[in-house]
């Protein structure tokens, strides 16, 4: 069990951490050393012998193993970023970076993403070692540098050039999983991420001929280009239910009482209420135009536009997604991948989503464990380049009212201290017998 050291760690990491500025600003504009080597110190600190392994400088990541009783046992990966994405300190209510504890709640970027479970993991590691704890299977400790970008610097860079390092590993945990989802009527669910939604962040290139903007042009590339974002922007994804999403849908439906119809899961996700929120982001593709560039001058008809779509595919589904964009940009419109990653899926009846359920429920007893799949992407999909099943699991029980998601890279971003130590007790329970 944790230990009220543990519980004061846990709120000092995070608050710690919050403090050492990781902005990842995209193109390598990134600094996780300080952040890396206040991880490396804390497991040090615990008898481990952290690795400090970077690709470019400053882009630190941070491994380390703890051996298990059973070395027959696969190995389970326990994993979290240490980067964070920008803050604009005027529209905050605290300074993004302060790390501020105030009225039971510690404010900052990185506070849900991903700051307070890299705290969680250094809380848990600590107290099993004033306790002489060892879990049952071997656990590799792993602090990456650059998810809020490419990963090329973080997870990538382990899994391409450090395989070693994950030996035995099958399964992996990471961010986004076991958070308190309040519906609105009473129910408290607990969605642990079993798959994840590709990534095909999608560069839009029409041509035309370039010219004066007061004569006719019949090849202007803007128009081309606004033609095929719209016929992006507008198109209907069809339906598309993974085994993940499916289970998903079958327990939020026997939940609420409602009969199984996957025929038409429009109507079964409007009646689920608010916990559709869940699962309606995962029921089909998306692309989502997010950024336009074109031209030098107004009366000058340019040559070249360029848009940038934010694409998501789900598992399964990266074939439909190219020949869906092959269609929609049409032949006047050249479209490649800016940034492309796979989709993921993990088992909902293996032993270890039984174990983190388990793990849950003891300490969240009025609380229902489901499913679900990220509509994002996490670091899992770079470990998976090893074999390693990626799941979401970083515990937190949150009040009603505090609406987690929307503080993923949102203004204000916070955690209540309560719900941090839930998560240590939930995460040292789980990792324990894991």
């Amino acid at each position: 069990m944790a230990d009220q050291q543990a519980l004061d760690e846990v709120v000092r990491f995070t608050s710690d951490l919050i403090r050492i500025d990781t902005t990842n600003r995209g193109g390598g504009d990134c600094q996780e050393r300080p952040a890396a080597e206040y991880a490396a110190a804390q497991l040090a600190g615990a008898g481990l012998e952290p690795l400090m392994l970077e690709r470019a400088k400053g882009r630190t990541n941070v491994v380390a193993r703890i051996e298990g009783s059973d070395p027959s046992a696969d190995a389970l990966l326990v994993h979290g970023h240490l980067d964070v994405v920008p803050a604009e300190a005027a529209d905050w209510s605290v300074h993004p970076f302060s790390g501020e504890i105030r009225d039971g709640v510690v404010w900052g970027r990185g506070a849900v993403d991903m700051k307070n479970m890299d705290a969680m993991i250094l809380a848990v590691v600590r107290n099993w070692a004033r306790q002489g704890v060892r879990p049952r299977r071997d656990l590799v400790i792993a602090f990456t540098a650059d998810e809020e970008a490419s990963a090329e610097d973080g997870s990538g860079f382990l899994a391409d050039e450090h395989p070693e390092l994950f030996e035995g590993c099958t399964e992996g945990i990471s961010e986004s999983g076991a958070f308190t989802f309040h519906d609105g009527a009473g129910r408290q669910i607990y969605p642990v991420a079993a798959g994840e939604r590709g990534t095909g962040w999608l560069k839009l290139t029409a041509r035309g001929r370039a010219g004066h903007g007061s004569k006719v042009n019949k090849e202007n590339a803007v128009t081309r280009l606004a033609a095929a974002v719209t016929r992006i922007g507008e198109h209907e994804w069809p339906l598309r239910l993974t085994p993940t999403v499916r289970a998903a849908l079958t327990e939020l439906a026997a939940l609420y009482g409602i009969e199984t119809d996957l025929t038409d899961v429009d109507a079964l996700l409007e009646k689920l209420g608010p916990a559709a929120k869940l699962v309606e982001a995962t029921v089909r593709n998306s692309a989502n135009p997010t950024m336009l560039e074109a031209g030098y001058k107004l009366n000058v008809i340019p040559g070249e536009a360029v848009a940038y779509v934010d694409g998501r595919y789900l598992p399964g589904g990266e074939d439909e997604f190219r020949t869906t964009l092959d269609l929609l940009t049409g032949p006047d419109v050249d479209w490649e991948f800016s940034h492309r990653e796979v989709a993921l899926q993990a088992p909902v009846d293996s032993p270890t989503y039984a174990r983190m359920r388990a793990a849950v429920e003891e300490f969240a007893p009025e609380g229902h464990v489901v499913p679900y799949c990220m509509s994002g992407g996490t670091d899992a999909k770079q470990f998976s380049r090893l074999g390693i099943t990626g799941y979401g699991f970083a515990p937190l029980k949150l009040p009603e009212g505090f609406d987690y998601q929307a503080l993923f890279h949102g203004v204000d971003e916070r955690v209540p201290v309560e719900a941090l130590h839930f998560g240590v007790r939930v995460l040292d329970r789980f990792l324990r017998t894991a």
